[in-house]
């Protein structure tokens, strides 16, 4: 899906590492919220509360998932999903464009 139909959008940004990563908060027609975002090159660690899917839409990093000691190497477009209540590590290695899906269970 390119685009996001009849959606709220929260105004205020969420920004973090001193502004290395921002994004902004969408609310979908049925409840859930997608949060839209850049990344710029750096090391970030990152906890989750609910299970995300994070959709790399353009970018080049290397992600660490939760209980794996292998990084993955993302260049251009991917997806991976990261478990409710765990962390996982970024390196960024080039401005990366990403959109984040929260999934309630």
């Amino acid at each position: 899906m390119s685009q996001f139909e009849n959606v709220t959008a929260v105004k205020r940004a969420n920004v973090y590492f001193e502004g290395k990563v921002t994004s902004r908060t969408v609310l979908l027609p049925d409840g859930s919220k997608v949060t839209l975002g850049i990344m710029l090159p750096g090391e970030y660690e990152f906890g989750t509360d609910s299970k995300e899917i994070m959709e790399i839409l353009a970018g080049n990093l290397k992600v660490q998932l939760p209980g794996s000691d292998e990084w993955i190497h993302i260049q251009g477009e991917a997806e991976f999903t990261v478990p409710a209540h765990s962390r996982f590590k970024l390196e960024v290695l080039g401005v990366t464009d990403y959109c984040c899906s929260y999934i309630s269970e």
